[in-house]
This record gives structure tokens, sequence and C-alpha cells, in this order.
């Protein structure tokens, strides 16, 4: 191995440098390449050049990095790799380092040698941060000299220089985020500690050290865990003080010509299943070909298991995937060469080789686990089987609801003012807070393309619930029958019936809490709902300023302030302000021409960038463990800025 190395180490010079296209329109279209100009696009500069970091650990060449955030919001990462090449590419004349962070789909990741294993596909990494930074300073110690570059907004302003000699090797780079791209370029270390932890977690002994020297009183914190992914599991149950159903994270791992795999697993006592997978260090969101065979070859050894040792009788059914993977917390890291992810977003694993490798080390090796620790099997298949009865329960509920419909002549929920148009690109849903807030909303809708559902009542919490318990719940029953997708085995994104799901309700406290209900609802059991984009939260104005008959209309503080001063420059001017304490307070015309008119309205789209930290806050808040929550808003209270009592 360390042979092996040491001939790439020979080997990566300036010609293992593929150029596949030039750099073009990236300051033009920014979205293209990192998502959006928000804050998610922001942090997502950092994730390029760290991954570059980690590539070099995963060919064995670095196993330190360090991520400084600097005053000014200047970002700069440093790694002990083999420095990126300076020696002259030979397709474009100039220097190796030189053509990383100015040529778009340049890299050692292109069949050109540099990296047998590496995350960065599509290759855009180094280039699209410096074309979206104001500048960016590279230096690289190639084991005899240091060498130095900068670039301000894409375009080199020295040429590649020497400034001393050295006898280490690596690679540091700074860089400050453009704010003219950028709509805010301010940080979030949380963020960022979660990001690189996770990497930590994934490449195992590699120190990952994260400092925040904004402020007086310096932040650094070090990652490192010789455990891996078990480390990773053990941490997300210690973190959301879950109760574990054995008390050793079972691991399992193999590999073939296609690559490697490694997995993970522990049962805990929830009623939720928590699978994260990544292939090359990148978490693949919608998961892939490695998770697909996860799933399959879990089902089959939980039913083959239950079978043999009569666990399941004869008279049970088998189980489904999901009673299979009711409480499971599992990791699948799987590396492979030639990494082949759908759609930019690199969020699902394509590779139909890795599919058999990943099914057989669970049939193979979770099979001679369970037969080594019969105890542990047991208390998995046990929960796994009650799952089963709560499945056939909801099934029940879920037949004498459709009878029901049928029986009352329309499968839709009698609150519901549907819209008249059918399809299903163009149509909205509001679900509203309340029957007075309802009403205003049906008579100031338009009725072409939106439609109303009211909901009314304290709301279930299904983070404490089973599948059963929803299906029998007066109301979520209306939400479920409205959108017509169905939930959990039953759910085809295909039938959703509007395009654009939206949350309407009061900005208070009893609001903030249907919100946070029904998105826990959305998240447990039509998380693809969230993946694809199709949930909104609605943004009623808080304020209404009237000076003579003109009416304004603020949605913050700040707002409020700023409409103050514009239209009462010289403080003479009477201006009236009304706080809305909920949505019954706005007429028809009001709900329309502030929250509900697209020409006008401000709505918010929820995303799902992290599934694992998605999971704790709901686990957290929603949850029924009190002293995590309480430790919870503990640390956060002092980021509270709006508090309703």
């Amino acid at each position: 191995m360390q042979q092996q190395a040491s001939d790439n180490l020979q080997k990566y010079d300036g010609n293992q440098i593929q150029v596949l296209e030039g750099l073009e329109a990236v300051r033009k279209r920014p979205g293209m390449y990192i998502g959006s100009t928000g804050p998610r696009g922001l942090h997502h500069l950092v994730y390029e050049i760290v991954d570059n970091s980690i590539d070099e650990a995963l060919a064995g060449f670095c196993d330190k990095i360090e991520v400084e955030i600097l005053p000014g919001n200047i970002i700069k990462v440093t790694d002990n790799g083999r420095g990126i090449p300076v020696g002259i590419q030979p397709k474009m004349g100039i220097p190796a380092v030189t053509v990383v962070f100015t040529v778009l789909h340049a890299g050692g990741k292109f069949g050109g040698g540099g990296y047998n294993v590496a995350g960065g596909l599509h290759g855009v990494g180094a280039s699209v941060v410096n074309a979206l930074s104001e500048w960016l300073e590279v230096e690289v110690c190639d084991g005899e000299h240091r060498y130095y570059q900068r670039f301000e907004r894409g375009v080199q302003v020295d040429d590649l220089k020497i400034t001393g000699d050295t006898d280490k090797r690596g690679t540091n780079i700074a860089f400050k985020a453009d704010d003219e791209i950028f709509e805010e370029t301010e940080y979030d270390f949380g963020i960022l500690l979660d990001r690189l932890r996770e990497q930590a977690f994934l490449n195992a002994g590699v120190s990952i050290e994260i400092s925040d020297l904004r402020n007086e009183e310096p932040f650094v914190k070090t990652l490192k865990y010789e455990g891996g992914i078990v480390s990773f599991v053990e941490h997300i149950h210690t973190k959301k003080q879950m109760e574990t159903l054995h008390d050793e994270v079972i691991y399992l791992t193999a590999e073939n010509e296609a690559g490697s795999a490694e997995i993970a697993l522990q049962y805990n006592s929830s009623y939720n299943a928590l699978i994260l997978s990544f292939a090359n260090n990148i978490h693949t969101l919608e998961g892939g070909t490695h998770e697909a065979g996860f799933k399959q070859a879990l089902t089959r050894v939980m039913n083959d298991y239950g079978r043999t040792h009569g666990i399941l009788k004869e008279k049970d059914a088998d189980l489904t995937g999901d009673d299979a993977r009711e409480g499971i917390t599992a990791i699948i890291s799987v590396k492979l060469k030639d990494a082949q992810f759908e759609g930019q977003t690199k969020a699902k694993l394509g590779n139909t080789e890795i599919r058999p490798l990943v099914y057989g080390v669970i049939c193979d090796k979770l099979k001679t686990h369970f037969e080594e620790n019969p105890p542990v099997a047991r208390a998995i298949l046990e929960k796994s089987i009650n799952a089963s009865r709560a499945r056939e329960a909801a099934k029940k509920a879920r037949e004498l609801t459709r009878r029901k419909t049928a029986l009352e002549s329309s499968s839709l929920p009698g609150k519901l003012a549907d819209c008249i148009n059918r399809d299903n690109e163009t149509t909205e849903i509001y679900i509203v807070e309340g029957d007075s807030a309802g009403g205003s909303a049906k008579q100031g809708r338009d009725p072409t393309f939106q439609a109303i559902l009211p909901l009314w009542g304290k709301m279930l919490n299904v983070e404490k619930s089973r599948l059963d318990k929803v299906y029998g719940n007066d109301k979520l029953m209306p939400v479920i029958l409205a959108l017509g997708c169905g939930m959990g085995d039953d759910f085809d994104l295909e039938k959703l019936r509007y395009n654009k799901v939206i949350i309407m309700a009061d900005a208070d406290v009893d609001g903030s809490h249907i919100r946070t209900l029904l998105l826990t609802f959305f998240f447990r059991f039509m998380q693809p709902l969230v993946n694809a984009g199709h949930i909104f939260i609605a943004q009623p104005p808080l304020y209404r300023l009237t000076k003579g008959k003109e009416h304004h209309y603020a949605y913050t503080d700040r707002e409020r302030d700023k409409l103050m001063a514009e239209l009462n420059p010289g403080g003479g001017s009477k201006i009236d302000i009304q706080r809305y304490k909920g949505l019954g307070e706005m007429d028809a015309e009001q709900l329309w021409d502030t929250t509900m008119n697209p020409g006008n309205r401000m709505i918010l789209q929820v995303s799902l960038s992290d599934a694992a930290a998605a999971d704790e806050v709901f686990t957290i808040l929603m949850g029924d463990k009190v002293q995590p929550r309480r430790e919870f808003i503990e640390q956060n209270a002092r980021y509270v800025r709006n508090l309703d009592v």
C-alpha cells in the first residue's frame, strides 16, 4: 500500500491535470454550480475546497485538515497532502495549479490517475470558488519550494511564483466570498461544524480542526474519530439521548473490484428510521443503488432469520421494509472509482455494480452476526414484529377511512375548498390555521388555482406516534386525503394534487406550534414532498402602516422601522400602526394582497440539506425526552430575537 502511494506521489504532476472545458458564465449563473447565492451556496464554497483535501485523505496522503474562519469572514483551508501540482500542464501551457483555479472541469479526477477514489465528480470545485470570490490566494508546498498565486474574481493577478524553500508538503487556500454575488457573506459556525464532523466520521483517523477567529475569544474544535462510522452512530444516539436495543453498534465491511462498502447500524426504541448513505464521502440524500441494496437485503435477512428460528410464526405475514427498519440508525459508506451521480447536486448514486456488494455484505455478515448474537437478533425481530402489527392496524384504519369516504360519495375532506384547475403543475393548497382565517382565505383566493383547507384544534405530534395513530387522527386525515398522494408505504409523489403545499398560520407561538407539528408530519411520513420542494410556509405581515388613505405592510420590525422613516421623514405626520395578532384580523382583500397574491406575497420553501441534523432536531424538540429539549433551549436561548409569551 505504501509502495503504491509512493508511486502515485511520483506520478501526481501537471500531466495528470485533465482539462475538459473552460470556465464560462459562473459569475453570471452561480446557482447552476452551487445551488443558490444564499447561505447554502455560501457554505458550499467551503465544502468544495475541503472536499479536495478529503480526496487527498482518501488517496492516503493527508491526515490533517485545518479550516479557519478569519475576521471579515475570510476562509482559510490548509492540508498536509501532496500539494496541488505546480508543473506545466501540457494542454494549457500554464502551471497546473493555475489551471485548477481558472478552468472549469479541470483536476486530477478525470482519468488522469491523480485519484482512484474522489468525491468531486463534476470537478467544478476550485475554479467555481475562485470565480465567486472577491479574491483567492493559494500557497502550495511541494517538499522543496513554497509557491504563491493570487486571483481576483476568478482572474489571476500574478503569475505563480516561488516565495521560499520548505521541506513540507500541502496546500493552503484563503478566499473571501464576493458580496456582489452572495446575499450575505456571514458564515454560520454551527453549519460548518456539522459538515466537517460528518467528514471526520467518514474518514476514520483524519484530524479536521475548525477555528472561529472572528471574535475576541477564539473557538477551536478538533474532530478526529478512530471509530469512523461506528462513532457516527454512537454520536447520533448520544446526542438524541435515545435508548438502544443492543449495546454494541453492528459494523460490517466488504470490498471487491467494484469498490468497498462499510455499514454501521444500531436499533433504538423510537418508531423512526434514520439511514444516511454516502458515496465517496458525498451524502446521497436521495439514496441510490447502495441504499436500495441495503434495504432489500436487510428485509430478507430479518424474514429469513425470523422464520428459521421460529420468531416469525407460520400465521405471521412477512415483515415489510418499513417493519424491518423501524428504529434503525444506519450509516452506509461506499467508495468506488467511477462514481456516477444523478444530477448536479449528486443526491443519488447510480452505479449498478455497487448494489450487489452492499446486498451481499448484509446477507452474509449480518446473518452471521445474528447467529452469533441471538439476544440481539431477537430484540430487533420483536420490535419489527410489533411494527408489523401496528402497520396492520393502520391498514384496517386506512381501509375504514376509504370505505367511509366512498359512502360519503367524495374522497376529499368536507372543509376543503378545492380549486377549478386540475393541473398539479400550477395549483396550490393553503393549509390554514382556524376556521375564521380559513373563511377569509376562501373569499380572498383565486379559485382557479388555489385550494383552501382549514385546520382547527390540537394536532397530533407524530414524533410520538406510530402509523396507526396517524390514520385515526381527525386533524391529519383531511391533509392526507386532500393531497392525494398517500403516506408511508402507500406514498406516491405522482398522485400529488397540488404543486405547492403552503402552511399558513398565525405569527405567534400557537401558529409556530402548528407549523412545527405539520412539518414534523411531512418530514416523518411524506419526506419526498420536502425533498422535491413542494412544501412552503406563508409569511403574513406583522404590521399595517396607514398614512391617510395609503396602506403599507411590514413583515419584520426592521421593515416597519424603514417604512416609518420613509413615510414620515420629518417626524410630523401621523402614522397609524396595526400589529396583526392573527390571520383572522385581516379581511379577504388584505389576505390576498399580502399573503396569497403570487405577485406580492412572500413564501419560504422548506428544503432538506442535512437529513441527520433535521432528524436530530425533530427528535429533540418533538420527542418524549425532556432533558435533551431543555439542553437545546438553554444552548440556543441567546439566539432568540422575537419572544411571544
